[in-house]
């Protein structure tokens, strides 16, 4: 099939590798002519592992295209994507004027063709109908249009035939193509049979788990629902994932003043069937560019509705509050912060991904910088140079053992994979003291007290 992916940021170019992958005709669309540049080359402009190979293998197969040309996209796609950011305004709710610019671009440019369009970005409930009816402000900004279906005059162009689906995206980054191959569901919100069968038949491949990794399980859950259903899926998901994390966090807490062990806790209740062991590591807290903005999304969105989500707010709040989890046990182990050196292993708000954006590391330096601390950091993909203004005031070194010299102590914050094979012995060795915090939970206390270091996680025992 013939597909347009207008929007190539995380969620969007992934999409349209996968699609182009299982065998579509993909054009991306984007308006940043440096970025589009970069993809045409072959080059990712973000790091996801896999991502890149996906997109040499497709250029070459001549499946997938990137421009800056949104009508050649539009003409091209029988189902066309919608895949732009959708960020948070400063009071919470959702910035959705990205949306808004490219639904009524893509009624600029429709033609009497029929056309699936998809909105992928996570959009506030009831976007559906508003997209329609930003599609349709479109089509009447180049000349009056009679409604869908109804015949125009002979000066008139034909009326366009389109409808609107939502298709919410469950990917992580990190593990995004993975997650595209082998989804949980695929979830797909309508009132057009029409519009739901096209859609299935585009992912049919998937569903039929042909370039899955378990090819020997049942078909992938298709989820057929209303568009409000469906947008709503997304930010349950989320919110839903988000609370879970909150509430292990609150429970490690606990744990620290009664000396209990978090990790034990939550093996003993992830293997309740009804409860589950993912999403219950105990830590720093939740951060990216997901769960915030939509648990807060949704939050307003009942408040629009006069309904007070209280569990949402606590949510969010003891989240808020576990940022500080780290700086505490600083100054409980170090006493005063200030003129004291700081090195932190891993930036980025999970590992595998270069996403910066809400990540837990940012609070962190800034509470240190504010004590008075020197901060050091090292992370395997993020450098002073691509991130220069979010780490003003931290010294971020190309080589983990760089960092321990002359530190007070340690924190990790991002539990990359490469972490657990550090030479940590080495490390104690050229700091000043040896006090390590561990805030995943990430490494074993016992070892890390054989190599000399006074280790300290999140609701551990001892």
């Amino acid at each position: 099939m013939k597909v347009c992916v207008i929007g190539t940021g995380y969620v969007g170019l992934v999409t349209g590798a996968c699609l182009a992958e299982i065998g579509h005709q993909v054009i991306c669309v984007d308006n940043n002519a440096e970025k589009v540049a970069l993809m045409q080359r072959g080059n990712s402009p973000i790091y996801e592992p896999g991502l890149s190979e996906l997109l040499v293998n497709n250029l070459n197969n001549g499946r997938i295209e990137f421009t800056t040309d949104v009508s050649k996209g539009i003409a091209h796609g029988e189902i066309i994507f919608i895949a732009v950011g959708t960020p948070s305004l400063p009071n919470g709710e959702t910035n959705t004027s990205f949306i808004e610019a490219v639904a009524k671009d893509i009624g600029t440019h429709l033609d009497s063709r029929y056309r699936v369009i998809v909105n992928k970005s996570t959009v506030p409930i009831g976007s559906g109908d508003w997209v329609k009816m930003l599609i349709l402000d479109g089509v009447q900004d180049i000349q009056p249009i009679a409604a869908q279906g109804i015949r125009s005059s002979s000066n008139e162009k034909p009326p366009v035939q389109f409808d609107v689906v939502s298709n919410p995206e469950f990917l992580r980054e990190g593990s995004a193509i993975y997650d595209t191959f082998n989804p949980d569901r695929i979830v797909l919100g309508s009132n057009s049979k029409k519009g739901l069968k096209l859609m299935q038949e585009l992912y049919q491949p998937i569903i039929n788990r042909e370039y899955s990794q378990h090819q020997d399980l049942a078909p992938v859950p298709v989820l057929l629902t209303n568009l409000s259903s469906a947008e709503m899926v997304k930010y349950a998901a989320n919110a839903f994932l988000a609370t879970k994390i909150s509430f292990i966090n609150e429970v490690a807490n606990i744990c620290d003043r009664v000396g209990a062990d978090v990790v034990e806790v939550a093996k003993g209740i992830g293997l309740d069937s009804r409860i589950g062991s993912k999403f219950l590591n105990a830590g720093i807290g939740w951060g990216g560019s997901c769960f915030p903005k939509d648990v807060s999304a949704l939050i307003h969105t009942a408040d629009d509705y006069g309904y007070n989500a209280e569990i949402l707010q606590a949510a969010v709040e003891v989240n808020r509050r576990q940022r500080l989890i780290v700086l505490e046990k600083l100054q409980t182990y170090l006493k005063v912060l200030k003129g004291k050196t700081i090195g932190l292993l891993g930036l980025t708000f999970k590992p595998d991904t270069d996403d910066m954006r809400d990540a837990p590391s940012l609070d962190l330096i800034a509470q240190l910088n504010r004590l008075g601390a020197k901060v050091k950091a090292y992370d395997p993909i993020i450098s002073n140079q691509s991130n220069g203004e979010l780490l003003e005031g931290v010294s971020v070194l190309t080589q983990a053992e760089e960092l321990s010299v002359n530190c007070d102590a340690l924190v990790l914050v991002t539990e990359w994979k490469e972490f657990k094979n550090i030479n940590y012995k080495g490390l104690q060795k050229s700091m000043q003291h040896n006090l390590f915090i561990d805030s995943r939970n990430f490494l074993d206390p016992k070892e890390m007290a054989e190599y000399g270091y006074e280790y300290h996680g999140v609701g551990r025992a001892g």
